[in-house]
């Protein structure tokens, strides 16, 4: 899609099946839908607006309105959702700092267990502006180079989407590509082939935003499913 946009299309979209081995619970299943876009000219502020309007747009017309309750709780849909830093987050409800969860590679462990579970239920959240060291395939804030254009999207404790300002600068992106393949072969992973189309690509790439977005659990939360099972039509364990 990155490549598409690099050859002139402003605005795409995909509705495709992903997969993630070894992935199962009531949340995760290892095939998956999720709904991308991708917006030329734009940055991961214009991703909010969008998904405020489209899942607005959703409810209005499933005849929900703009409050929906999901597992015994209320969400108000009405825009402007909040926002919260990932430094504020974590002033809030950790009991480390940011910057020890970073140093003692805590991070993740921290926002399963004392962030996600904290953020607000009665209003859908943005949790913005990740550490840079999970900037994955966004690009840095310029005034603030060890944070990146990163959001996270969370509805009734569902995380429901990732989106980016992208990176767009291709020697930034192959070194960290390389980092990353650093880091597998030290777990004894294979690394990953460098997709160099990908990066000759990021030349003539314009500032774009991209969002990866979960239909199967935007559906859980406005049909109130308990588990991610009851949404879609076969579980693994019934093909």
């Amino acid at each position: 899609m990155k490549r598409l946009l690099s050859t002139g299309f402003p605005r795409i979209f995909q509705i495709c099946k992903c997969f993630r081995d070894g992935e199962r619970g009531h949340l995760h299943l290892p095939e998956f839908t999720l709904l991308e876009w991708y917006r030329a000219d734009a940055d991961y502020n214009a991703l909010m607006a969008d998904c405020e309007a489209m899942i607005g747009f959703v409810s209005d017309d499933l005849g929900l309105g703009k409050t929906i309750q999901y597992r015994g709780q209320k969400i108000d849909l009405q825009p402007p959702w909040n926002r919260i830093a990932v430094e504020e987050a974590f002033a809030a409800h950790s009991p480390v700092s940011l910057r020890e969860a970073l140093d003692t590679d805590r991070l993740e462990e921290m926002m399963v267990i004392n962030i996600e579970p904290n953020l607000d239920m009665s209003r859908p959240v943005f949790l913005y502006d990740y550490p840079s060291q999970f900037a994955s395939l966004s690009r840095v804030k310029q005034d603030r180079p060890d944070l990146a254009e990163r959001f996270e999207l969370y509805i009734g404790g569902l995380e429901l989407a990732n989106a980016f300002s992208e990176l767009t600068n291709p020697d930034e992106q192959e070194t960290r590509f390389n980092k990353e393949n650093g880091v597998r072969e030290k777990r004894g992973k294979k690394p990953y082939p460098v997709p160099m189309k990908f990066l000759d690509a990021l030349h003539t790439m314009p500032p774009s935003a991209g969002i990866a977005f979960g239909v199967d659990r935007l559906v859980m939360l406005l049909t109130g499913a308990e588990k991610i099972d009851d949404v879609v039509a076969y579980t693994p364990e019934e093909l």
